[in-house]
């Protein structure tokens, strides 16, 4: 094999005292597609500059190939020394460097190669940014965060572009979908280390979570051997001295050893504080339309929110959602049809720039608005630093500016703020930005439990696709401002929106939405005898697999299943994921016909 163009060994850094990176590694082949992963606050970034050569770390090697070309892209760049746009990527050419690239690039990215960029948007400035790092080809590519800020339209042509350079890639991003259809090995760093997959993105969480049972099954093996040495020091029968100084001398070993263990970093512990629920009826909008100028945002669009209803809102940057939202909230007046609210609404907004967030505030100050350390959380008292523990702020950090906070931690207390207000209707605009994966999963189970409505504006797919029940987009095909929603999340939108009918499901939604859809089929008032069958043989079928989870979980509490037989401990592991991810997916079937029973029978 070639000599790599990159190596990290060792790599030790530490930042106020405590250790970021204790022995960290990284190679980087030609033609590599690395997924570089790890929780907020963990070193990624940092990680990423040293491979960069940005940042001198305390110990370790860097060893790049001669003559190797590299290319970084921050998540905050500067361009205030710049007076256009083009001239910001012009600068990350070397001599050698075909300039031709750059118009090419801004082309297809949508940027004007004459603006300021001093005033762009984050979206606008992330673009920018993405034609400096690719414009030159390298031979090794750093991306921190390229998605942030960027429409699906965006995402999409990325993807492409990324597919087509010959560059090694080293890639962090909390977008899921991004991160599998990109890499195709993983570095995960964890607790100033890192671990190597030489498999891409894709099954990354079932391993680390495999790493941290094999972990928690070690720590427990270390504590029973701790505490026999212990009883035998106390009670065991004396022999040599030497023996016993030897002994004596292990046993401190190993406690040295579990007070140098260092679990996982552990969830944030998210939940939604509802108010009183709202009617039936949230958001009812006829035939609103509004226009910048000439330019129209909205034509026509009627649409109806009913409590429980998850509606993400899709589409390219300028297409209007935030105008949208805000006309859907009563924010913005709309120049012709109306918007009724229902009844008891309490609505929470988390905006896309966390503009609530001022760098000189401490986190404790934001929380409280000022008002002493105590909140409130679904009706009963709570002490601020008790709430921001939860999402994983320590008190020397709630004591802190919002200004030392990273983009994840800023991310993080924007929720933790937003979620403690009463409501029970939640209208997030881009919550996933910064948030890494672990964050993402607790958010989306605290999401999936909460009783109100949600509206949702967010470019990551999976998250999408595992939050939202439908999805309005705009549908330029049918003319300007036109917007439709489709059932179901982003894959089910661009499935329907692929076929040469609008599903016999999607038709209420287009019909409600304005679109023009082909009207569909009178039901036939009964379920097929498939159908039927289905849902009379589901409930027993989703008995027999809580029987088997029940007994796939008896087996693995035994604390020496691994170390007495590790081909069964795989098995019963095995057999638990398969029969949870079977017992989903039989309750979503019967859930989907019992409601489809329920529509057939009036």
């Amino acid at each position: 094999m070639a000599a790599p163009l990159l190596s990290l060994k060792d790599i030790a850094l530490t930042f106020g005292g405590d250790p970021l990176l204790t022995s960290a590694e990284m190679i980087v082949h030609q033609g590599a597609r690395i997924a570089l992963v790890g929780r907020n606050g963990s070193g990624k970034s940092t990680f990423l500059k040293i491979a960069a050569g940005i940042v001198e770390p305390d110990g370790g090697e860097r060893t790049v190939k001669s003559g190797t070309t590299f290319r970084y892209l921050e998540q905050d760049p500067d361009f205030s020394r710049f007076a256009t746009a083009e001239d910001v990527v012009l600068d990350g050419l070397a001599p050698t460097d075909d300039p031709g690239e750059v118009g090419r690039l801004l082309a297809e990215l949508g940027v004007d190669p004459q603006s300021d960029p001093k005033p762009l948007s984050g979206g606008e400035k992330r673009r920018v940014a993405i034609a400096r790092a690719l414009a030159p080809q390298p031979e090794v590519l750093l991306l921190d965060e390229p998605t942030n800020h960027l429409d699906l339209d965006t995402i999409l042509w990325l993807e492409g572009e990324l597919a087509r350079l010959r560059s090694a890639i080293v890639l962090i991003s909390h977008d899921r979908r991004f991160l599998e259809n990109i890499t195709r090995e993983t570095v995960w760093l964890d607790r100033g280390e890192t671990k190597h997959r030489d498999k891409g993105f894709k099954g990354f969480e079932d391993w680390r979570d495999q790493v941290f049972e094999e972990e928690e099954l070690a720590a427990h093996k270390l504590d029973r051997k701790i505490v026999r040495e212990e009883h035998w020091l106390r009670h065991g029968v004396s022999g040599r001295r030497k023996r016993n100084v030897r002994r004596l001398a292990e046993l401190g070993y190993l406690r040295q050893q579990r007070a140098e263990w260092r679990g996982p970093q552990g969830s944030v512990d998210l939940s939604v504080s509802e108010a009183e629920a709202s009617g039936k009826l949230v958001i009812e909008a006829k035939g609103i339309s509004f226009a910048y100028g000439d330019r129209p945002i909205v034509k026509d669009l009627n649409l109806k929110l009913a409590r429980g209803d998850r509606l993400g809102l899709v589409g390219p940057n300028g297409a209007g959602k935030t105008t949208l939202l805000r006309l859907l909230l009563d924010q913005q007046q709309a120049d012709e049809g109306s918007v009724r609210h229902g009844t008891k609404l309490e609505i929470v907004g988390l905006d896309q720039e966390r503009a609530g967030l001022k760098d000189n505030t401490r986190l404790m100050d934001a929380l409280t608005e000022g008002r002493g350390d105590q909140i409130t959380i679904g009706g009963q008292p709570r002490h601020a630093l008790s709430y921001l523990k939860d999402f994983l702020f320590s008190p020397e950090q709630a004591r802190q500016p919002i200004g030392a906070l990273s983009g994840g931690e800023r991310g993080r207390l924007a929720l933790a703020i937003a979620l403690a207000k009463p409501s029970n209707l939640l209208v997030l605009d881009e919550p996933t930005n910064d948030l890494d994966l672990e964050t993402l999963d607790v958010l989306e189970e605290a999401l999936a439990n909460y009783q109100g409505t949600l509206m949702l504006v967010s470019h990551d797919r999976d998250f999408l696709d595992r939050v939202v029940t439908s999805t309005l987009t705009p549908v330029p095909e049918e003319g300007p401002g036109r917007w439709r929603e489709y059932p179901g999340g982003y894959d089910d939108m661009m499935a329907q929106r692929k076929g040469a009918t609008v599903p016999k499901d999607a038709a209420p939604a287009a019909k409600k939405t304005g679109g023009s859809a082909p009207q569909k089929k009178k039901p036939s008032g009964k379920l097929s005898f498939k159908d039927k069958h289905a849902l009379e043989t589901l409930p027993s079928r989703m008995e027999e697999l809580e029987v088997s989870i029940a007994k796939h979980e008896a087996a693995l509490s035994d604390p020496d299943l691994f170390t007495k037989d590790p081909a069964a401990f795989d098995k019963a592991q095995k057999g638990l994921t398969a029969a949870q991810e079977d017992l989903a997916a039989a309750e979503e079937q019967w859930l989907e016909l019992e409601m489809k029973r329920e529509e057939l029978e009036g």
